[in-house]
């Protein structure tokens, strides 16, 4: 994934989603904070209301900034043309990639109209075959989450890239918000090496509190990283709780471009550095 980082460098996607909570001002502070802690790219989430949800669920009462129904919070949060319009625009000048993840046909159709450099299955989406078809019809990069899917519901996704050609990167992931440490499951990721090998390396989206189950991912093998974000974890929303803010992504950032490093090449051998220390402390034992 040359397009997204440098050879051998660990990739990190920001994900916005909707922790935007319908403010352009909010999503252009979020693309600054992505920017400055250094991601590579930021990602959004893309639905057509009323092809996602149900009139009956629209319908349920809900206290929201937006009103009192489901309906009045989910149209508060999504974007139209102009914002996005607008978000195409800030993330060329802040020079980071962004995409988005659709949740439907129609989105998925939508978002064509901006020449991403990559698209995105969310983990919801995963056995919706005929938007997987058509994202794949794409043979765009395509990053696949896995959280609350079976081994079999990943084949299916897999053989239609697979079939179709479409290069892809699979993301182990858990999806509640947060996940507990007993479920990050981060051996998941030689796993998925194991099992997936035309997959173009194996990406972690976590959703836990902290960073440690994400740099152990990277330590698994992870060659790109996904995690929510946010100014204030306190903010409304449903994924603030298991977002990182300013600081936590920015140590984030700093630490995952680390860890390859840290693990070394396991070559057991005296480093330079290591040769006034051996002439200082063993030099009156030769």
């Amino acid at each position: 994934m040359s397009w997204l980082t440098g050879e051998g460098e660990v990739g990190i996607i920001a994900e916005i989603g909707i922790n935007h909570n319908g403010d352009l001002d909010i999503t252009k502070k979020l693309i600054d904070l992505a920017v400055d802690a250094g991601c590579n790219a930021v990602k959004f989430q893309k639905r057509s209301i009323d092809l996602v949800y149900t009139r009956e669920e629209l319908d349920k009462s809900r206290e929201s900034p937006w009103g009192t129904t489901n309906r009045e919070q989910k149209e508060g949060l999504e974007f139209g043309k102009d914002e996005y319009d607008e978000i195409d625009r800030y993330c060329k000048e802040k020079k980071i990639y962004w995409s988005a993840s659709a949740w439907d046909l129609e989105s998925q159709e939508f978002l064509r109209g901006y020449n991403l450099p990559f698209n995105k299955v969310a983990s919801a989406m995963l056995t919706h075959k005929e938007l997987i078809y058509n994202i794949a019809k794409e043979e765009k990069h395509t990053f696949i989450s896995t959280g609350m899917s079976t081994s079999g519901e990943i084949d299916n996704a897999i053989g239609i890239f697979d079939a179709i050609g479409c290069p892809y990167t699979i993301m182990h992931c858990t999806s509640t918000y947060p996940t507990d440490i007993e479920e990050s499951n981060v051996r998941g990721v030689q796993t998925l090496q194991d099992q997936y090998p035309k997959s173009k390396g194996i990406g972690y989206s976590g959703h836990e509190k902290g960073i440690m189950p994400t740099l152990l991912a990277i330590a698994m093998g992870a060659n790109v990283i996904e995690r929510h974000i946010t100014l204030d974890r306190t903010m409304y929303g449903s994924d603030q709780a298991a977002s990182l803010g300013p600081g936590g992504l920015k140590l984030l950032c700093r630490d995952a471009r680390n860890v390859n490093t840290i693990l070394g090449d396991g070559v057991i051998k005296v480093y330079d550095s290591e040769l006034p220390i051996i002439e200082k402390l063993r030099g009156s034992s030769k």
